[in-house]
């Protein structure tokens, strides 16, 4: 079978990269595109290699549009195909609401919303001539729950709700599917470094009483991107440790 090509933004770090991981140990190709951590990049690719996967990283801005359409169209001349697209990367603004800038509430717009749907609109050729793909967006708890500092973010967050609506509903009779995967709170570099009393706070919210471990929310990814979920389209996957059910 000719091997498939997955799509991984934010695909260095964090849940990004337990993405990439998992996705490549299934033997997938996977392009990792990632904004600037050169250093986390090799060593992403190293562990894949080493681990016996294929990988390629690819630096560079997704809230660009002519970036996404070269991402894709470079991917279709190296690899043939492009199979998964999963939008991860996130770009986390805070500040209140009285003081957000304008340049603030659209920088978080533009690469938490309007990247994954250029992403998308690019992978839909292929996806179609094709007659299979898979598009996961990656959203996040305070979509629901609000956050009196992530204003932009959470806007952009809950839009990717009614943007992985209406595109799978756009595509559905073309062998493409779309889901939405929430996120809560997980062990990675950025809660790891806050201050103990902030990450006590934090645990106390969560139901099972703990952060979640990247690899949990790849395996959810990992799953809708399979071909047991190929019934699966427009729904939306909450994997938080029970933290949007509130207290």
């Amino acid at each position: 079978m000719t091997e498939r090509v997955a799509i991984v933004t934010g695909g260095t770090r964090g849940i990004g990269a337990a993405i990439s991981e998992l996705v490549a140990a299934d033997g997938t190709h996977v392009a990792a595109v990632y904004a600037g951590n050169h250093d986390a990049a090799r060593e992403l690719a190293g562990r894949i290699g080493a681990a016996g996967g294929s990988v390629s990283v690819h630096p560079g801005d997704v809230s660009d549009p002519e970036f996404c359409r070269a991402l894709v169209a470079g991917l279709l001349a190296e690899r043939g195909r492009v199979d998964y697209l999963v939008s991860n990367a996130g770009l986390l603004i805070e500040n209140s609401v009285t003081r957000m800038t304008q340049d603030q509430w659209e920088d978080a717009l533009r690469v938490n919303l309007s990247a994954p749907f250029h992403l998308a609109q690019a992978v839909i050729a292929p996806m179609t001539d094709q007659g299979s793909g898979r598009i996961v967006n990656i959203g996040s708890v305070t979509a629901a729950m609000g956050n009196p500092v992530e204003a932009g973010y959470g806007a952009a967050k809950a839009g990717l709700l009614g943007l992985t609506r209406s595109l799978a509903r756009a595509v559905a009779r073309k062998g493409i599917t779309v889901n939405l995967v929430v996120p809560g709170v997980f062990d990675t570099e950025m809660t790891s470094s806050m201050r103990p009393e902030v990450q006590e706070a934090i645990r106390a919210m969560i139901p099972l009483g703990r952060r979640g471990d990247p690899r949990e929310l790849a395996c959810a990814v990992r799953f809708l991107l399979g071909d047991e979920a190929s019934y699966i389209t427009g729904s939306v996957v909450t994997v938080d440790g029970g933290l949007s059910m509130g207290a």
